[in-house]
């Protein structure tokens, strides 16, 4: 599971017990019937906002700095959602949340379909992107809370593997087949040239957007019907000075730990080069030859990006967990963070050869997307057993989280005007002399706390 989800609801939520709406077991409340569907329209609203609308951007003609630049600026919901999560804990049930968000999100995907007909569209449907941004990490925070509160320990490990590959559904289907279907709409349905960005694009794009909002509606009727309420956390705050009285705690005694600024530095600079490389990989597929890209069009896109790409993370995800299990964090850390920045390579090749053949271009991808998959594993596990243990054990890992995120977020919002003005195979130059931070990071991380 991408770490989005992760480090949502406050700490010391109760999760040896079921309460009474799962207790008796019935088939309405069966973990199979709402975890799935749950995880996947988090997922969904995520890649949505973050990724895919950078695409979008590129489609209707803004430049790739502005493009990468606005979507990135999506993220920040995300990142800051641990300071707002106490918040959604003291009110209503967890379910009404979710229920709320989704329907808020629907309504508004709804609603940017709408805006794109109105002169001015553009600016309209950023405002919205931000507020959904907002929603969709309330459906996050509210949604991890029911999975924790609804499900005993032993069922929450059960069903954890189901969690994960619901989530990563999400970016296949928003990555790849929502990608994909705007592009054959474009240039099948509504005949346009698909290699002509502006705004003709807007005709296959409120389609996607229309269908987003059908499938989230979708999702929240069936969550109404099969979600159970989650239980209410047994020292949540009662108000919001006690809310406010526990972030501050949560700060002072994660500022506390033991070497927290090189673990801070860890958590930050990772993945830097990966923020580099997140936004402008897509864009470097879809520009023209003649710009320094590979002239690929939206479908091909939905298919060597969000589809192999997405596949390649999944496996590599799923072996790079058995590596560490099997060979313990400490010794394979360094290892791993080269899986994940040494690959990147492969777009400096590219940029370099500009490939043609389709089987190249996506072995390039899928080599890049499967050791980061591999390689991220060890980020996150280093977070829950470095990083997070103590007092706030959940809130702490959020933070890791939210740094993580934070430097997506910064990556993101430079990387576009960086490619701008350096071009392709300069700036991939750029992001290969970026992972010398991550490396610097990785081997002087501490190691305070046993491996679990």
């Amino acid at each position: 599971m991408t770490t989005n989800a992760a480090g949502s609801t406050p700490d010391a939520l109760p999760s040896a017990s079921l309460p009474a709406d799962t207790r008796g077991g019935t088939r309405r409340s069966h973990p199979l019937l709402w975890v799935p569907t749950g995880y996947f329209t988090m997922a969904l609203a995520y890649v949505m906002l973050t990724s895919v609308t950078a695409i979008m951007f590129k489609n209707l003609g803004m430049d790739n700095g502005k493009a990468a630049e606005y979507a990135s600026y999506l993220i920040l919901a995300y990142t800051i959602k641990p300071l707002f999560a106490p918040f959604v804990e003291m009110y209503r049930t967890k379910k009404f949340f979710v229920l709320c968000a989704q329907l808020a999100i629907a309504m508004g995907f709804g609603a940017v379909a709408l805006a794109m007909s109105l002169p001015g569209y553009m600016a309209i449907m950023v405002a919205l992107f931000v507020v959904l941004s907002f929603v969709g990490a309330t459906q996050d925070i509210a949604s991890d809370g029911v999975y924790v509160t609804a499900l005993d320990a032993r069922s929450q490990s059960l069903y954890c593997g189901i969690q994960s590959l619901s989530w990563n559904i999400g970016p296949i289907v928003a990555s790849g087949g929502l990608v994909y279907l705007s592009g054959w709409l474009h240039t099948n349905t509504f005949h346009h040239d698909p290699k002509v960005f502006g705004p003709d694009w807007i005709d296959s794009w409120r389609i996607v957007f229309w269908i987003v909002a059908g499938i989230t509606l979708l999702m929240a009727l069936w969550h109404l019907r099969t979600m159970p309420e989650g239980a209410k956390a047994a020292n949540a705050p009662q108000s919001i000075d006690e809310a406010k009285a526990i972030l501050k705690d949560s700060f002072i005694t994660f500022f506390q730990k033991r070497d927290v600024w090189l673990m801070i530095g860890f958590a930050f600079l990772f993945r830097l080069s990966i923020g580099l490389l997140e936004k402008i990989g897509p864009f470097f597929m879809v520009d023209p030859k003649v710009e320094g890209g590979l002239g690929l069009s939206n479908e091909l896109l939905g298919i060597v990006y969000g589809t192999y790409g997405l596949a390649a993370v999944l496996l590599g995800s799923l072996l790079g967990g058995l590596f560490v299990a099997r060979r313990g964090l400490r010794p394979t850390l360094f290892l791993l963070c080269c899986a994940v920045n040494i690959p990147n390579v492969t777009f400096l090749l590219m940029a370099i050869y500009q490939p043609t053949d389709l089987l190249v271009i996506s072995a390039g991808v899928a080599i890049e997307k499967f050791f980061f998959g591999f390689g991220s594993v060890g980020f996150m596990i280093y977070l829950m057993q470095q990083l997070a243990p103590g007092k706030y054990t959940t809130t702490h890992y959020a933070f890791g989280t939210g740094l993580m995120g934070l430097c997506m977020l910064v990556t993101g919002s430079v990387s576009g005007h960086l490619q701008e003005y350096l071009g392709y195979v300069h700036y991939f130059w750029f992001v290969m002399a970026a992972t010398i931070p991550s490396f610097l990071v990785t081997w002087f991380a501490p190691f305070h706390h046993a491996e679990g």
